[in-house]
């Protein structure tokens, strides 16, 4: 794993001082060493950061070049394939000089040119400088685990994996996106190609990116998506003990491959159905696998040891038990500077310190996401199977009154409120707003009056990426995968882990396994109106102990509510949101939210976003 920089122009670069600077402000990505390389016409820059986890020799060292320095690159992530792919490079004439990963990708652009990233099977993002053709290739993996930004203005291209890397250029623009923010404040996160700042667009997820040395033009491509569902017309039974036969082949085989390292790695076992089935599985390679689970003292509710200590003993891992300690709120504005855009999700706490606690450990962890969007595992799943059942009798024109009055009346946080708006939604098309941070009426009253007329293009956006699936699970599967996955849970897997410089992979997000879930598992078989995540619990069923509690779902999550009752944590969200230097939001609405919160009307997460951008606007010095 670790940080890549660079800069292109049909012309010789001149402002070339940042691209150091912007390379070490993301040393967390990769402590181990640091490079830089510009072309002969000096119109091509890259540099690196590297965490060495293959080949720790210098000869892994990067921007790396073929023998005759026509092909340069800079890599972030793993090709968990690459032992295959260096053997039938081989078999073709090509010779190699380490042991490294990124040496086949330099490889595999030479034999398959843009085609290769089609035969990558990793978590990654890479430039590639071609001499001849004078051109450079940039590439994202399929689900979105590594991050790639970029800008161009004036015929250059800049990117890198992290936004305080562009922005360490002092004289970059540092000018809100308007549209993205209403969108932050209505999903909690930034969707899309498009970021909180104007001028800087993310390169998503399976995506890549051709930019023309000769005319300074791109071009960008998608090389990948979620296949169609292929119905299967054997008789259930059999079909059902084929998926999981097949299944447990994928995730075994995705497992070992994910275990390959020159560095010590370790299993996040937090005691759940995903990580158990990760820690079962890699039992089956190594004898004694490292595993990792963390608890917080005194919160006895997100204390979930005993589940993973089960699994452990049950599998004979080398089993630790970290402990988090106290949590200050000073920890914000560490995670305000780390997140290069904010995002309302509070778990990137825990996930920041579990991380920080594993990397004493181990260098590389490997973890269960992508489980509850490949295979029906969210609450929200069943409860829009039992509403879609339950209101599609009752007049559309009634169910549109009800929902407009819960709108009205009901304030925001209340528990039920967007069950209830959900009733007006087409369910046969559309997706109901199940959640929302803060919906176009409430936005309404946050948002200070200077800076209006403002756009609320949060709920368009959101309607304009509803996949057009008919069956809803497989629609609403897709959006979460395409969405809430990429652009909250990998991002907040990233620059957590990233920050203590531990590798996290993914086992359940190996395109193979991927494209499975969405292709070949029918939606009965992943959730009903009482069940989910059906055919992962049947395949856990077969190689888990028989005590293993199937319903559970913790998670790692914070009493953030409880924390809000106390005097440093209230007080420290107040002093940050209602400090005069903070003009954006409404300090009346502001006080209103702090009211309900106090009377038990849970809004600790809206709080925390708010907080969260603000604490992020100073540190980096963003205008509105």
């Amino acid at each position: 794993m670790c940080g890549i920089i660079g800069v292109c122009s049909k012309k010789p670069i001149e402002s070339r001082d940042w691209l150091i600077t912007g390379r070490d402000a993301m040393k967390h990505r990769g402590p181990d060493s640091a490079g830089i390389w510009w072309s002969e016409k000096g119109n091509v820059g890259f540099a690196h950061r590297r965490l060495s986890i293959i080949d720790l020799s210098e000869k892994g060292h990067q921007p790396m070049h073929d023998s005759q320095h026509e092909i340069s690159i800079v890599l972030n992530g793993e090709i968990y394939n690459y032992q295959e792919l260096k053997e039938q490079l081989i078999d073709e004439g090509f010779t190699f000089n380490s042991t490294s990963d990124t040496e086949v990708v330099i490889a595999s652009w030479k034999k398959w040119g843009t085609k290769c990233v089609d035969r990558f099977n990793g978590m990654f993002a890479f430039a590639i400088h071609d001499f001849k053709k004078e051109i450079v290739f940039v590439a994202r993996d399929r689900a979105g685990e590594k991050p790639l930004f970029y800008s161009l203005k004036d015929g250059e291209l800049r990117f890198s994996s992290e936004i305080k890397g562009l922005l360490s250029d002092e004289n970059f623009p540092r000018k809100i996106n308007r549209i993205s923010l209403d969108s932050y404040l209505s999903w909690g996160f930034v969707p899309g190609d498009s970021t909180m700042i104007d001028g800087i667009q993310k390169l998503p997820p399976a995506h890549t990116l051709l930019y023309n040395l000769r005319d300074g033009k791109k071009e960008i491509n998608k090389f990948w998506k979620l296949p169609e569902y292929e119905s299967n017309e054997n008789s259930k039974d059999y079909q059902e003990e084929d998926l999981i036969e097949s299944l447990e082949s994928l995730l075994a085989d995705a497992v070992e491959k994910q275990l390959v390292a020159d560095v010590p790695v370790g299993v996040l076992l937090s005691g759940g159905l995903d990580s158990s089935l990760i820690t079962a599985l890699a039992s089956r390679v190594s004898n004694k696998i490292k595993t990792f689970t963390v608890s917080f003292p005194g919160y006895s509710n997100h204390d979930e040891s005993n589940h993973a200590k089960l699994i452990a003993d049950y599998f004979q891992t080398d089993h630790k038990e970290l402990s988090a300690g106290s949590i200050h709120p000073d920890i914000m504005f560490k995670l305000a500077r780390q997140f290069d855009e904010p995002m309302i999700d509070s778990s990137m706490i825990p996930t920041y310190l579990v991380s920080k606690l594993v990397r004493e450990h181990c260098t590389v962890a490997i973890g269960g996401d992508g489980g509850d969007e490949l295979f029906g595992g969210y609450k929200h799943y069943n409860r829009l199977l039992w509403t879609k059942d339950f209101v599609e009798p009752i007049p559309r024109q009634l169910r549109n009154v009800v929902a407009h009055i819960s709108n009205v009346l009901l304030p925001i946080g209340f528990k039920g409120r967007y069950g209830l708006q959900s009733l007006s939604s087409n369910f046969n098309s559309e997706l109901p707003i199940l959640s929302s941070i803060f919906d176009q009426k409430f936005r309404n009253k946050l948002i200070n009056n200077s800076y209006k007329p403002w756009v609320f293009a949060g709920e368009e956006i959101r309607k304009s990426r509803i996949p057009s699936n008919t069956d809803l699970l497989q629609r609403i599967t897709r959006m979460d995968f395409n969405n809430y996955l990429s652009e909250d849970i990998l991002v907040k897997v990233d620059r957590a882990s990233m920050l203590n410089s531990l590798e996290l992979r993914a086992p359940l997000l190996d395109y193979r396994v991927i494209e499975f879930a969405y292709g070949k598992i029918p939606s009965t078989l992943k959730t009903t109106k009482s069940e989910r995540k059906i055919l992962l619990k049947k395949l856990a069923s077969k190689i888990l102990p028989s005590g293993f509690d199937y319903e559970r779902k913790q998670g790692f999550s914070i009493p953030l509510d409880y924390w809000l009752k106390s005097p440093i944590w209230l007080n420290f969200f107040k002093d940050t949101l209602l400090d005069k230097e903070q003009r954006l939001f409404d300090h009346k609405t502001i006080n209103r939210i702090f009211e309900m919160q106090e009377k038990g009307i849970s809004n600790g997460e809206r709080l925390f976003g708010l907080v969260l951008f603000e604490l992020w606007r100073r540190e980096y010095n963003i205008s509105l």
